[in-house]
């Protein structure tokens, strides 16, 4: 694979993995703080707010519980009974007093000698034992508390579902002798849910044993029975036969519905509070996006970083692989593959190719003499000196040593000599400077031109042999073949 395919498949991969564990993490966090915010929502915020919504209807029907623990402690009342309930219309002023002080919306007191209903507008029946409406008097008096509290059409009012407080009246020797009690307006009670609606910012309504809904606020709009409602079918039985639940549900139009119920004893109905979705849903939603677009940007830059740096290692790796270490100039290793590249192109268009190998005079000597240090700085100068004599499109190599090699392109033999012998010139009376010496060398040279179907160490050969003339001369030339 090429460099260049490797490095930007490398690049894909980085930025690939970056993004992923951004994304991954990003989705991770998302999903368990909704998973937390759920269950927190289904198991301590729901129940807490059916907690406060009970004690709050505790204490709402604490008043008229009040009220009618002291009509069946009051003297006045007993004492009318045992009196033989002379003057019904004593025990009609009474609850109509009753009524008024207490704005209730009624009233009443049944005697267990006569089966008389007392109300504040006088008697209004006689119980009977067979008659279905009359049942809840036969019920609350055999109760072993002193109370209950019921919900049941008005006597006085038979289209009027109202809320009853139904209390034992007892004589000084514990013996019943009726049941007082008043009546609340499910109205009233209504406005008591609506209120607890805009309060705690969820639905609220009651539903009986078989999950009808009896008791709502005004804005409630569901189905009437807890098994119509979609995605409730499968959760119906286990939210009616647990004195507490906590469920969640999937609604028609797709939103989540989180569903706390609880038993009131005291109605013998569910409380049922519901939450449509999750609270602070869209700052949990907001993160998420704000998380997956600072992922982009971090993988953006992760990925340009490692371009750059990607690039600038590259660089120095083909440097230091296509570099001499020493003088910067390209090194033998690579200057087979720039002639192959050089001498078809010569082929190609029919120009001519020469080589000059350089050699600089008695170097060793001058190791010997200076110190390599001073060697090292000879061969620098003179890999910039000639880099400066030579053509731009001029190759110039260190080929071993103190010997390089000039590849000139569309360069005859003759105009190649010519180059070489003024570098020779500028080397000559150049002077070589180090922080403490000052010298002077001389460079022989050999030059040849590629002759047709001649190979690359034919042509290196023909420049060698030039050079071993000139060393063999007295150095300080250059000779061409």
């Amino acid at each position: 694979m090429p460099i260049q395919r490797r490095k930007r498949f490398f690049l894909i991969v980085i930025s690939l993995l970056v993004l992923s564990g951004f994304v991954i993490t990003s989705l991770i966090g998302y999903f368990v703080a909704k998973d937390s915010i759920s269950s927190q929502l289904r198991e301590e915020m729901l129940p807490l707010t059916s907690d406060n919504i009970y004690s709050e209807i505790q204490r709402d029907l604490l008043t008229p519980l009040l009220i009618s623990s002291l009509m069946a402690n009051d003297t006045f009342l007993r004492e009318w009974v045992e009196q033989g309930e002379q003057e019904a219309e004593r025990i009609s002023n009474y609850l109509g007093q009753i009524q008024r002080q207490y704005n209730t919306i009624t009233a009443f007191f049944v005697s267990d000698k006569t089966m008389n209903y007392y109300h504040p507008t006088g008697i209004l029946k006689q119980l009977d034992e067979g008659d279905a409406a009359d049942r809840w008097y036969f019920r609350s008096r055999a109760l072993r508390d002193d109370y209950e509290i019921n919900i049941d059409l008005d006597t006085a009012d038979r289209s009027r579902l109202s809320i009853f407080v139904n209390y034992q009246v007892k004589d000084e020797r514990g013996r019943l002798i009726g049941v007082t009690g008043v009546g609340l307006s499910m109205e009233a009670v209504g406005q008591l849910i609506e209120s607890y609606q805009r309060r705690y910012g969820r639905q609220i309504y009651f539903v009986d044993r078989q999950g009808e809904v009896t008791l709502h606020g005004e804005s409630f709009d569901e189905q009437l029975h807890l098994q119509n409602r979609e995605g409730l079918q499968k959760l119906f039985t286990r939210i009616l036969t647990s004195p507490s639940a906590s469920v969640e549900f999937q609604a028609e139009d797709g939103r989540t519905i989180y569903l706390n119920s609880r038993l009131v004893p005291e109605f013998d109905w569910y409380l049922v509070v519901e939450q449509v979705g999750y609270p602070d849903s869209q700052k949990v939603e907001s993160a998420l996006i704000f998380n997956l677009l600072l992922s982009l940007v971090i993988c953006v830059v992760v990925l340009l970083i490692a371009h750059f740096t990607l690039r600038g290692h590259q660089r120095r790796l083909e440097d230091m692989a296509t570099r001499d270490k020493l003088t910067g100039v390209i090194s033998r290793q690579v200057f087979e593959e720039v002639y192959e590249r050089a001498a078809k192109d010569a082929q190609r268009r029919e120009q001519p190719l020469s080589l000059i190998l350089l050699d600089i005079d008695h170097f060793k000597k001058i190791n010997d003499d200076f110190g390599h240090h001073l060697g090292d700085e000879v061969l620098v100068g003179f890999a910039n000196l000639t880099q400066r004599h030579i053509r731009r499109e001029d190759v110039l190599c260190r080929w071993g040593g103190e010997e390089f090699l000039v590849l000139l392109e569309n360069c005859d033999i003759e105009r190649a000599t010519e180059i070489a012998n003024q570098l020779r010139e500028q080397v000559k009376h150049h002077a070589f400077h180090s922080s403490q010496q000052s010298l002077q060398i001389t460079i022989s040279a050999g030059v040849a031109q590629l002759q047709p179907g001649e190979s690359m160490s034919m042509l290196l050969r023909r420049c060698d042999k030039a050079l071993y003339q000139a060393k063999n001369e007295g150095r300080d030339r250059v000779i061409s073949i």
